[in-house]
């Protein structure tokens, strides 16, 4: 197949997730990355646009411009990888949506609700694409327990639990100038959370992927440890799913030591799955009266619909960059119309999960604000 032609907005000199993503895109060749509003400042996004190869007559200093300008050429972009701050997801990728370019956009799907609304109206209606890269649900392992927990292996689920505990934030860094603590602590870039939106919306969407069971209702703790910070730091969260699944969340980048801890576990009637992201190439498998087997990606219980995309060979780590690339090629797949398209489009996070998410900050907000009532998503 040949490369999709790639435009990025955001990510330019300074960025964190900008890198990643172009890393991703490239993993498994199915992209060429021709042009970029890497920058809102012109001379910035220039200088951004130069260093990664992007030739100068494809750097725009907008995402307006760009998306007409694109949608006008006959070599113009196919997709759009959106990874800017969370206040500037809804507007660019309505631009590009709008023109019939397929929008790859980093979580969470928007700063606020009532834009995650707009744009799953947007979506709705195009003809184009949208998915969010919630980069854990393209981890071999991860969809090796969501196809064992859809099979039955560990019977009715009971309760979930699931941690995402950090340690960078336990200064208030976001006066150091540090950038990426700068604009995650600002509610006007972040939106109405801080740790929730930013590491708690994975943890739900990863237990939801795993389960196929969706978030009804919570009650929230949210704690802002340090002094002068605006946003959550910390937060201790009881769920309720359908089905009558029990669980609880402990969020938090104020938890000294911890650098990526990111961990889940699913228990049934009949046996429990348990995942953690430091040591992603694994999961444990518990089944009632016996020995505990542990998943691998290179092991017998293995099948194709989950386990056919590893990269390399079993026992060497595969991970992080690599689940954003999963992401990357999956959606690929489904906007070239492979055999898998279909099967992937059931996988891929997209603007229902990006909403549902929104939703998920949004009551957990609330429900902290009303000293942890429980509250409703919809």
């Amino acid at each position: 197949m040949t490369r999709l032609k790639l435009g990025m907005i955001g990510g330019g000199q300074g960025a964190f997730i900008g890198a990643v993503h172009r890393i991703a895109s490239r993993i498994d060749d199915r992209y060429e990355l021709i042009a970029g509003c890497l920058s809102s400042t012109e001379d910035k996004a220039l200088a951004s646009a130069k260093e990664i190869g992007i030739a100068p007559d494809r750097s725009y200093s907008d995402f307006t411009t760009m998306a007409k300008a694109e949608a006008l050429r006959e070599d113009g972009i196919e997709v759009v990888s959106i990874v800017t701050p969370n206040h500037m997801h809804a507007q660019p990728a309505i631009e590009f949506l709008k023109k019939g370019i397929h929008v790859i956009c980093d979580k969470p799907m928007t700063a606020t609700l009532d834009e995650a609304q707009e744009l799953y109206n947007i979506v709705k209606n195009s003809e184009a694409h949208f998915f969010l890269t919630h980069n854990y649900s393209g981890y071999p392992v991860v969809r090796e327990m969501r196809r064992l927990v859809k099979e039955g292996s560990i019977g009715k689920i009971r309760v979930v639990k699931g941690s995402y505990l950090q340690g960078w934030l336990a200064k208030k860094e976001e006066d150091n100038g540090l950038k990426q603590a700068e604009w995650r602590t600002d509610p006007s870039r972040s939106g109405v959370a801080g740790a929730v939106g930013d590491i708690g919306s994975h943890t739900m969407h990863l237990l939801e992927f795993v389960t196929n069971h969706k978030l009804e209702s919570l009650a929230a703790d949210l704690s802002i440890f340090v002094s002068g910070r605006r946003l959550d730091d910390d937060a201790s969260i009881l769920i309720r799913m359908n089905n009558n699944v029990r669980g609880s969340l402990w969020i938090s980048q104020v938890a000294v030591g911890e650098e990526n801890n990111f961990k889940i576990s699913i228990y049934g009637e009949k046996g429990a799955l348990h995942w953690a992201q430091e040591n992603p190439n694994y999961a444990t498998l518990s089944t009632h009266g016996e020995l505990d087997k542990i998943i691998t990606r290179g092991g017998p219980i293995h099948k194709d619909s989950s386990m056919a995309n590893v990269r390399i060979p079993p026992g060497h780590p595969e991970g992080y960059l690599e689940g954003f690339a999963q992401i990357y090629t999956d959606v690929a797949d489904v906007i070239q119309e492979s055999d898998k398209a279909t099967q992937l489009l059931d996988v891929l996070p997209n603007a229902d999960d990006g909403l549902h998410i929104m939703k998920f900050i949004n009551a957990s907000v609330q429900s902290s604000n009303n000293n942890s009532e429980w509250v409703k998503i919809n």
